[in-house]
């Protein structure tokens, strides 16, 4: 049974697919859990920095998912785009509602294929021109991932990177940065090209010594859901260190849902309970780190009224 505080558009009732359904890719057949209540709202409105409302298998409507999270302190959100389908209805979602900027780009998983079926470079060129409409505020998520793929792949991951970084300083945009287990080879492509004016370390993922190497060059770390488990003690050593000024927030929604709902479908309007980690980890309460976090958010993405 949905309690009655989950918002309505993530209700079963509400939902084109059964929230219910077996949990894809994991081979065990396990009900998915369905969406979690939704957490008591912010004294102060902060962005979900880094969210994908076109992926998961319980789609809602863009404004309804909006609504739902504007209801509980969460001003707006930046969607992302990791490849051509995703990054063209970033550009359509930032045209259909005020409170969504945008990111496009290729994923690094998905440069190697590209790369091998002769596609990369107009992909590349497709993201490039995207990133033209005056919302798309990031490129992004562009980086490297030594999880999924393996050595063959790295020197495309790395070629297609660089050619990011390349439009990001040729448009003036922020960069945000997809990093799984490739933390030195990142840091070494940014020093190599030169990074952006704004670079953000999305689902920062590091300990505290990748968090000081942000701090020295003025990259921004954003702090998903991650944080809030109990395993995680490099996340934890990583915020003590962090420079507040570089602090950003996000959902990395329809994955990586905070404590104490982990394992249920993510959303913008569970970032609160993120925030509310983040609190307890800072010590700054609730109304002074939103405050914080919106004023990082908009330095990095500027105005969503703009």
């Amino acid at each position: 049974m949905c309690s009655p505080s989950v918002p309505r558009p993530y209700r079963p009732e509400s939902l084109p697919v059964n929230a219910g359904a077996d949990e894809p890719g994991t081979g065990r057949g396990r009900p998915r859990p369905g969406f979690a209540p939704a957490p008591p709202a912010l004294p102060v409105p902060v962005y979900d920095n880094h969210t994908h409302f076109d992926f998961g298998e319980n789609a809602v409507d863009l404004r309804a998912a909006l609504d739902a999270a504007e209801a509980v302190g969460i001003a707006g959100a930046v969607q992302v785009g990791c490849d051509l389908a995703s990054s063209r209805f970033t550009v359509a979602a930032v045209q259909a509602d005020r409170r969504v900027l945008g990111a496009v780009a290729i994923h690094p998983n998905d440069a190697p294929e590209l790369a091998g079926s002769g596609g990369l470079e107009a992909a590349l060129a497709e993201i490039d021109a995207l990133a033209a409409h005056p919302r798309i505020r990031a490129i992004g998520e562009t980086g490297l991932d030594y999880f999924r793929t393996g050595p063959d792949g790295v020197a495309d991951q790395k070629y297609s990177f660089r050619r990011h970084i390349d439009i990001a300083k040729r448009r003036n945009l922020a960069l945000q940065i997809h990093d799984r287990d490739a933390h030195g080879d990142v840091v070494d492509v940014l020093r190599e090209e030169g990074a952006p004016s704004c670079v953000v370390f999305h689902c920062f993922s590091g300990g505290a010594e990748l968090a000081k190497i942000c701090n020295d060059n003025g990259w921004y770390m954003s702090f998903s859901g991650t944080v809030t488990f109990k395993n995680s003690h490099d996340l934890r050593d990583a915020v003590a260190v962090a420079d507040p000024a570089l602090l950003l927030v996000e959902t990395d929604a329809p994955f990586l849902t905070p404590h104490p709902h982990r394992g249920r479908p993510n959303a913008s309007y569970m970032l609160p309970y993120t925030v509310q980690g983040l609190s307890q980890l800072t010590g700054l309460d609730l109304a002074e780190l939103g405050t914080l976090l919106a004023a990082n958010t908009e330095a990095v993405y500027g105005s969503w009224d703009a």
